[in-house]
């Protein structure tokens, strides 16, 4: 996707979620790219988030325990 793709979506998005302060920070980012050739990467975040806005992640407890910071020796085997 290109960063005109990105605003031309923003653009054809209905006025009251224009306005929306997530929508705003990803135009500002946008913004910020093209007129003084900043960080795409920020560009990317804003319209990311502002397109997530409604997803809350939630911990599974149900998963798997990891097995981080129990390695296992040789003397131990």
């Amino acid at each position: 996707m290109t960063l005109r793709d990105a605003a031309d979506y923003i653009m054809k998005l209905p006025k009251a979620e224009q306005l929306l302060e997530e929508w705003q920070t990803a135009v500002e980012a946008l913004l910020l790219v093209v007129e003084l050739n900043g960080p795409t990467m920020m560009a990317r975040i804003g319209v990311m988030r502002a397109l997530n806005r409604g997803y809350a992640r939630e911990f599974d407890s149900s998963r798997k325990d990891t097995h981080w910071g129990r390695r296992k020796l040789k003397r131990d085997t």
